[in-house]
């Protein structure tokens, strides 16, 4: 009926006949409503347009673009109709006079721009619009009845690594595997939702049973754990929650997300795969956090940076010193000396790391020279820094300005270097020990397997977690078994091995009997500062104990 107009003065005449697809005759006399409801007619069960259609012909009040569902031959349309009582001069009712067009594709294309508007064009779940709308009507019941209702903020973990390594359209493909078992979790209680990226959320109606939150929390994370099959890849996810309960955690929609936030960025910090409800304290801890970012991007023009250097010491014979690891340390006024586990990852984020690197490296180089030459400095590098356009630049000009051989400096990378750019990191790695630099793979084993990147990669020093000292002697066989796997793998590739974190001459001794060529931790020395490294040369017996 496009743009066929329809007189329903006599709605009865070929034109409107035409329109239903009925011959004129079948339908004489028949109600209007009738012929366009479809199954409505016989339950009474009218949409609202179409019960608010025939109240007007009932009073018989002029209409004006009424849009109304209409049902031909089982197929659903649109129709906009606009009509007027007419009478005789006498004052007797003659019918409705008016016109009526078919508007269905207008109709579908506004539904689909509605629903572009509020769903997830990937997974198909609920979007941002749709959930803070959904979190402010469950606000505005839990204050009525006097209840709580509860919000999840969901991250995927290790999802960055599954891009990074696989590509987006995998990522892509994950994510809406994700959204599959996200919703079948769900029950009429909750409406879970993509907010963007890796992240979903899920609103809770009722909240008001806070065992029933920490159970649907684990069974989220247990879901999103089990292994996942794309594209003939077998992935491994997991997911962290933050969650927060209203009013009591937020008054506001906007409060009561950010609330949650916080919740999650605790559980985050605590490694992932993990769910934490919302404290008030967590309220300090993130202007804690904030106050720190302030006071570290003015640390390094402030000279509140300095550089320890911890011994790393051979195996066997005296244990005499091979080298030094560079660890940068802030001491800042107002809050002393600061843990670097809570300094560096707000460097991280907040990208000053490059520039603090930069800073260690040149440092370091110049400090080196004080020390017998034979003496090596090892300087941690971050994913950012490896990344940076001018890091070869700037090793290059450290090496240069401080006059320090190349072979005596050591770069020390971590696995997660490859996940973001693994081709280009090895790129630079390859260009890195063409200059003569050594390189050390740091906390080998704790992450990503590198076994490929071995291949690819000539690392110098291989460096075995602390966790598994500990583990090693203490007799647990897991423990055992990676480090002597790891030795025997670097033994094959003509890479030594160094052992971290040996506290205790158990540990030391079973490091020495598995076979590790050096040793690095509290038990030969903790970091001190340059002046001390420079000491223990004019010891005799070279002890660093």
């Amino acid at each position: 009926m496009a743009n066929r107009h329809v007189a329903l003065r006599n709605p009865f005449q070929p034109r409107f006949a035409y329109a239903l697809e009925e011959d004129a005759k079948t339908i004489e006399g028949q109600p209007l409503l009738k012929l366009i409801a479809g199954d409505a007619w016989e339950s009474g069960r009218y949409p609202e347009t179409l019960h608010k259609l025939a109240e007007k012909l009932k009073r018989r009040e002029a209409f004006s673009n009424l849009i109304v569902p209409v049902t031909i031959k089982g197929k659903a349309r649109w129709w906009e109709l606009s009509a007027s009582p007419r009478s005789s001069e006498d004052g007797v009712f003659l019918g409705f006079r008016g016109v009526g067009s078919d508007v269905t594709e207008q109709h579908e294309s506004a539904k689909k721009i509605s629903h572009l508007a509020r769903f997830d064009t990937l997974t198909s779940l609920p979007n941002r619009l749709q959930l803070t709308e959904a979190l402010g009507n469950s606000l505005q019941e839990a204050e009525r009845w006097r209840r709580r209702c509860g919000f999840f903020m969901i991250d995927l973990d290790r999802f960055k690594a599954v891009n990074d390594t696989l590509g987006h359209p995998v990522g892509d493909r994950l994510l809406a595997q994700v959204a599959k078992r996200m919703t079948m979790i769900m029950t009429e209680n909750e409406l879970c939702g993509r907010l963007g990226g890796d992240e979903f959320a899920v609103v809770l109606k009722d909240a008001s049973d806070s065992n029933y939150v920490e159970r649907l929390a684990k069974r989220i994370i247990e879901t999103l754990s089990k292994p996942y099959e794309v594209d003939q890849n077998t992935l491994f996810i997991g997911a962290s929650i933050g969650s927060a309960v209203g009013p009591a955690d937020g008054r506001t929609v906007e409060l009561l997300m950010r609330s949650a936030d916080l919740a999650l960025y605790r559980s985050k910090e605590d490694g992932g795969n993990v769910h934490h409800a919302y404290q008030h304290k967590l309220h300090a801890s993130a202007e804690e956090r904030r106050v720190l970012e302030f006071e570290l991007r003015h640390a390094l023009e402030r000279k509140q940076l300095h550089i320890e250097y911890q011994p790393v010491v051979e195996a066997n014979g005296d244990n005499g010193i091979v080298g030094f690891e560079a660890l940068l340390r802030w001491n800042n006024p107002k809050f002393g000396l600061v843990s670097p586990a809570k300094f560096v990852p707000i460097a991280e984020e907040a990208r000053l790391i490059v520039p603090m690197g930069d800073f260690v490296l040149r440092q370091a180089c110049v400090d080196a020279m004080e020390w017998p030459e034979s003496t090596k400095v090892a300087v941690n590098i971050s994913v950012d820094q490896l990344t940076s356009p001018a890091f070869i630049e700037s090793v290059i000009s450290a090496l240069h300005d401080s006059g320090l051989p190349a072979w005596r400096l050591e770069l020390e990378v971590t696995e997660s270097i490859f996940l973001r750019d693994g081709g280009h990191a090895v790129q630079v790695l390859d260009r890195i020990r063409k200059m003569g630099i050594k390189l050390s793979l740091d906390d080998f084993g704790t992450g990503y397997s590198s076994l490929g990147y071995l291949r690819n990669i000539r690392f110098d020093t291989i460096k075995v977690d602390r966790s598994f000292v500990q583990g090693a002697a203490k007799s647990k066989p897991e423990s055992l078994a990676i480090i002597r796997a790891v030795v025997a793998l670097a033994d094959s590739l003509n890479i030594a091995t160094t052992a971290e974190g040996v506290e205790t001459e158990a540990e030391l001794a079973m490091i020495q009997q598995l076979g590790c060529n050096k040793i690095q931790g509290y038990y030969f020395g903790r970091p001190m500062v340059h002046a001390d490294s420079v000491a223990l040369f004019n010891n005799p017996q070279r002890s660093v104990a």
